[in-house]
């Protein structure tokens, strides 16, 4: 159950951040500026090709060599906030493309600046638009949250591992993992869920 606990604060903690950089890349890879939408455009290509297990590891051995000592579970996060940055930018930027056009016109008429229309206006609907696959991104999240033992971090899969290693049930334990997994990941849809139906009836 620690070892849960583990897993969803870093999952969270990533997620939180990814959306955070994710909604700044996508606001790049949308820009008609080439300095803007080139680099942010990079950056998703990058982390949505490379597999994460090398990326965590690239993370985590690079950042001493640049001076940085952190402990493994503050690479696991950059690691994973990084590369759910870069999903959530591409989802982020088909809920940007989906705001309809005359909302952003009569931001124009009102006098709102492009930064108070992305405040206002293009954030809260881009945002509210990709909820469902913000969900699925939490999901898939925590279950590549099992890759950061790679970096010493010792959450739900390593503490399994480590527990049938030494107790010779292996069976008992995965299976429990797993049922920890499953409970986590239904709690997660169900939230996203009921917000995304209390969101449809605002709107209607």
């Amino acid at each position: 159950m620690q070892a849960a606990g583990l897993t969803v604060v870093i999952s969270l903690a990533s997620i939180a951040i990814g959306l955070a950089i994710g909604m700044v890349v996508s606001a790049g890879t949308l820009s008609p500026r080439k300095a803007f939408s080139v680099p942010a455009k990079l950056f998703v290509s990058f982390f949505r090709g490379v597999p994460l297990l090398v990326q965590l590891l690239l993370i985590y051995n690079l950042l001493p060599v640049l001076g940085i000592n952190v402990p493994g579970v503050v690479a696991a996060i950059v690691g994973l906030s990084l590369c759910s940055a870069a999903f959530q930018a591409e989802n982020l930027r088909g809920g940007f493309s989906s705001v309809p056009r005359g909302l952003l016109e009569a931001a124009d008429m009102m006098g709102l600046s492009h930064g108070q229309q992305f405040r206002r206006i293009r954030a809260p609907l881009a945002f509210r638009l990709t909820l469902p696959a913000l969900v699925n991104e939490i999901i898939l999240t925590l279950k590549a949250s099992s890759l950061v033992s790679v970096v010493g971090v010792v959450e739900l899969t390593r503490r399994a591992q480590d527990l049938a290693s030494t107790t010779f049930q292996p069976l008992q334990l995965f299976t429990a993992a797993g049922f920890l997994y499953l409970v986590i990941n239904w709690i997660v849809a169900t939230t996203g869920g009921f917000w995304e139906r209390k969101w449809s009836t605002r709107t209607r």
